[in-house]
Formats: structure tokens, sequence, C-alpha cells
């Protein structure tokens, strides 16, 4: 079979059969990830070679981008072909260049639309200040959620948002919000330069793509308990993991103080994980939610986050939730198979005995 002559047909293609990614690769078969599972498009499909993925980059990118990926031998940026978005990475490797692409929804949906059914995440994004932290895996949807969360401010309360991503992926009308979206690195040379000059465009709410460095965390924290409210996304499991994280990345002599700017402008942390259902069609959402109270306040401020599994146990009637409640119920409803359930326990022994 012939494969087709150029990426915007890959991608229509990939969009209309609704895969979340397409893998465009020198020396393999055209893939995609559909339903959580990556698989060849065509499995008769000719492998591509470098003249073909090289000519899918030159068509995508300007002579600043090929400069970068020359320099770097790696590139993030957006893509738009109409409507229709993706958030693409070009790297070069052995054989040639690799591209994946994310294919973003032109629709920003709701929680319940997302399938998420969590009211005290929502109650969240009451708050005038404070940090809301969500978390998950590489293509575990955070960005879908934290776009759900900044819709839902933007729809029901009068704030100035400001969007710090790399790239930018779902596109936002001001509705009764006024919101401004900056990418990185074409508006900023990074996040932390771009939070840094934030604080001073008058924001009530700063959403922070990604929290790579000591620097963002450090910004994100000082933003937070400044006045300001701050959704972000940290590559972590689980909440009791994100605190950890966030901690080791600060130098032993300046812990102390984080955990007590932690224990006072934490508002909650929102982990996620995207599992397939059962009946292979789709995908569903797992969830964990560790909402800040005075006891989740008094383990950050004295380092004892190991005691807030059982906190969070005890305290279910305020809205928190462990993964492995959330895997259980999905399990109960046969959503997910037994299989995918134990895989992703964190507490096999608890859960399957």
């Amino acid at each position: 079979m012939d494969l087709p002559d150029n990426v915007q047909e890959y991608l229509r293609f990939a969009r209309e059969y609704g895969a979340s990614d397409l893998h465009l690769t020198t020396g393999a078969r055209p893939h995609w990830r559909l339903n959580g599972y990556l698989s060849a498009i065509w499995e008769e499909a000719p492998i591509m070679d470098l003249a073909k993925t090289e000519a899918c980059v030159e068509s995508l990118i300007t002579d600043k981008q090929k400069a970068l990926l020359d320099k770097d031998g790696h590139l993030d940026f957006s893509y738009s072909d109409g409507p229709d978005r993706y958030r693409a990475s070009v790297v070069k490797h052995r054989q040639g260049y690799g591209l994946v692409f994310r294919v973003v929804s032109g629709e920003i949906k709701n929680l319940a639309q997302l399938g998420i059914d969590c009211k005290a995440l929502v109650d969240l994004c009451q708050y005038q200040n404070g940090i809301i932290l969500v978390t998950g895996s590489m293509g575990s949807g955070k960005s879908t959620t934290l776009a759900a969360l900044v819709d839902y401010i933007n729809q029901n309360r009068k704030e100035h948002i400001l969007t710090l991503e790399d790239p930018v992926e779902f596109v936002f009308e001001s509705v009764q919000s006024q919101i401004n979206q900056r990418e990185i690195p074409t508006h900023s040379e990074s996040f932390s330069r771009a939070l840094r000059a934030s604080l001073r465009e008058d924001p009530d709410v700063i959403m922070v793509g990604e929290m790579r460095d000591l620097e963002t965390i450090s910004l994100a924290l000082t933003a937070a308990e400044t006045g300001h409210l701050v959704i972000a996304t940290l590559h972590t499991a689980n909440a009791i993991g994100t605190l950890d994280r966030i901690m080791d990345a600060f130098p032993a002599a300046q812990r102390d103080q984080i955990r007590v700017m932690l224990a006072e402008s934490l508002r909650g942390i929102f982990c996620q994980q995207l599992i397939p259902r059962i009946d292979g069609e789709s995908l569903v959402v797992a969830h964990e939610l560790l909402l800040n109270n005075m006891a989740v306040a008094n383990c950050i401020r004295e380092g004892k986050t190991f005691m807030l599994r059982g906190i969070m146990q005890i305290a279910k009637n305020e809205g928190m939730v462990l993964m492995d409640e959330t895997l259980m119920n999905l399990r109960t409803a046969n959503l997910i198979s037994e299989e995918e359930f134990r895989a992703r326990l964190s507490d096999v022994e608890s859960y399957t005995s």
C-alpha cells in the first residue's frame, strides 16, 4: 500500500478514528495509540524511511525551530491544522527522526464529561489563593483535567487567568474571566521566567503547565502564598509521592521552610491515570484526591507524609479518596479487568486478600 503523502493526512486519519497519539518514526511503520494501546495503523504498510520522516518534519517547523532541533536534538511545539490542534514532539535518533503528535480535542470538556465524578475537586476552584496540583504519568490526561478546571473558573468567576504552557494545547475564549495564554519557549524562555513575570501582570489565577525545576516550584509556592490561585501539574503517581517530590527538589537546609509554605498554601492534590476499559472501546479515569485540612497540614509541616494514607482513609466524608479505592470501585463495576486492577494497585495485599 502507499502511505499518505503528507503529515496532515496522517493527523486527520488519527483524529477521525479517535486515536490519542500518532507516531511517525524512521525505520518503523506508522503507529497510533488507540484506547490506550499502541499499534501499527496498517500492518502491511511499508516502513518509513528517512526521506519520508524528514519531509514530515520540514513541512511543520520554521527555520528557527529547525535550528533549535539541530542544536538540541529535540523540539516540542504546538501545531494547528485549521481548527484542529496537536501537541508535537520531534527527536533525532540513530536512524533519523521520531515524530509524536498528541491529538488535542477542540472541545474543552467539564469534569463530568471526562468521567471524573469529584465534587470536592470542583470546590477547590472556589479558592482565591493557594495551590492545586494535578498529577499523573505522561498521557494520563492531566492537561485535559487542567483545562476543565481553568474553564470552570472562566465560566463562573470574574478573574484574570494567565496560563503558562509548553506548548499551548487548549485554546480558551474569555467568558466571565479574562484569559491570556503564554507558550514556552515562544513567548518566554522558561516556565520560571514566565512565572516571575506573571506576578507583575495582576493575575488572579495562574495555570502552570508543568513544574519542572526547583525555581518554578519555588515561584509557584510563593505565588500561592501571596494571594494567587495556582493550578499546576507534576509527573507523580500519588499524593504522598507528589509532596515528597516537591520536598526533594529543595536543598536540605530549605526543607523546613518549604514544608511550612506547603502546609499553609496547599489546597489539594488530584492524581489520575487512564485505564483501558474492559470492553476495549475507550479509557476510564481512576483518581486520588488529597485535601488539605488541619491533620494533613500538620503531617506536611512535621515531615510525616507516611501518615497521610491513613488520614485519607478516615476523611472520606470530606471528599478524600485513595487511588486504590477508585480502582476497586472500577473493578467492582466491571469497567476494568482484573489484570489492570492488580497491576495498578499500590497496596495489593489490602485490596486483593
